[in-house]
């Protein structure tokens, strides 16, 4: 009889488990539906399970908030009729209690709209004394007391007194105004006297004057006159010693010293200079030709010296060309080589071809594509 030992149950427990998750593997990876989708159904499922769950507890959320809302928008519409109650009720007090406790005649301003007041109300005015005759009252103005007749008596005896005392102040005044025009117009003709014995003494002086500055006038042209002719005269000396000094001059008889500068013997002054002389343009002449004649040494030596450029391009260039031909003559040279080359190993990989044909004849079967996928690994 064979001894079971607890060491095989646990290892006969794991590998049944492990077959187990095999098989539940192989269904997961063999179904063509979960191979198709690409993802985990029963997850998903369970997603939605979930998702459904927290809809209905959203769902039931907010019912809960609209019963709430619900219910303070009740509470809220009692409380505004009750506060409308109130009111309704304050405002009732109120005017009850006016009209008990505050009637018109206990106010303190009823005696402005009492429709009473004229046949309460006492006269105007009694006397010149009331006391009720206030300043703001305006019951009595200046002439309207009852002392008027008298008063105006009174005032009228005191306008004659006033009117006679204005008459002799006003003859008063009438004479000493005359007195003080009498002393103006003597005083005004004592001044005219003065002032045209004044004028008659500056006319007397102004004419000795005149006389006086057309006598130096007459002696000063005469003066004048006297030394414009002297004048004439020496200007007419001087010509005649420019004029001689002129033609005794280096100026025209073109004396070449005189246009000699001081600043060396190379500088000449423009407004005496007449011209070079014949040696000096000979000399000219003859360093132009010096300078025609380098000028034409210098054209031919830069022609060579072109020529040799464009002949040493030329040679350049053509030895570049020759080049460029047997490079490309090599490049071909090397291009046959690779292609003869190729050919032998195309034509030694297809003898392989062919012999790996006529060699490998164990073609494969069914069984041996039915071993693949058995596993889920």
């Amino acid at each position: 009889m064979e001894v079971v030992r607890p060491k095989d149950l646990e290892e006969d427990s794991a590998l049944a488990k492990r077959r187990y998750a095999e098989l539940c593997r192989q269904k997961r990876v063999f179904s063509a539906r979960n191979r198709i989708i690409g993802a985990d159904a029963e997850a998903w499922d369970v997603q939605v399970c979930d998702q459904k769950i927290k809809e209905a507890t959203e769902k039931a959320r907010q019912e809960t908030f609209a019963a709430e809302i619900r219910q303070n928008d009740k509470i809220a519409c009692i409380s505004e009729d009750r506060e409308k109650k109130d009111r309704k009720n304050l405002c009732k007090a109120i005017s009850d209690f006016q009209q008990s406790f505050q009637m018109p005649e206990t106010r303190r301003e009823f005696d402005l709209s009492d429709p009473l007041a004229l046949k309460k109300d006492l006269p105007a005015r009694q006397s010149d004394t009331d006391a009720q005759n206030t300043i703001s009252g305006m019951q009595k103005f200046m002439g309207e007391d009852l002392n008027f007749h008298q008063r105006k008596k009174f005032q009228e005896e005191q306008n004659r007194e006033w009117s006679l005392q204005q008459q002799s102040e006003w003859k008063s005044a009438r004479a000493n105004q005359k007195c003080a025009e009498d002393l103006y117009l003597k005083t005004r003709l004592q001044s005219d006297e003065t002032a045209k014995h004044l004028q008659n003494l500056e006319s007397s002086t102004r004419k000795m004057v005149c006389a006086a500055v057309k006598e130096f006038n007459k002696s000063q042209a005469l003066e004048s006159a006297e030394k414009k002719i002297q004048e004439k005269k020496q200007e007419q000396e001087d010509n005649l010693a420019e004029i001689a000094n002129l033609l005794r001059g280096d100026l025209l008889s073109e004396n070449p010293q005189q246009a000699a500068s001081s600043f060396g013997p190379h500088r000449v002054v423009p407004d005496r200079w007449k011209g070079m002389s014949q040696e000096q343009l000979e000399h000219i002449r003859l360093v132009q030709k010096q300078q025609v004649q380098e000028k034409l040494r210098l054209q031919e030596e830069e022609r060579q010296r072109d020529m040799n450029w464009d002949w040493q391009r030329v040679q350049g260039a053509r030895a570049a060309l020759l080049f460029e031909r047997q490079q490309q003559r090599q490049q071909r040279d090397l291009r046959r080589a690779l292609d003869g080359s190729n050919l032998g190993l195309a034509k030694e990989q297809r003898l392989q071809k062919k012999y790996m044909k006529e060699i490998c004849t164990n073609h494969p079967t069914e069984d041996y594509f039915a071993q693949f996928n058995t596993t889920s690994r």
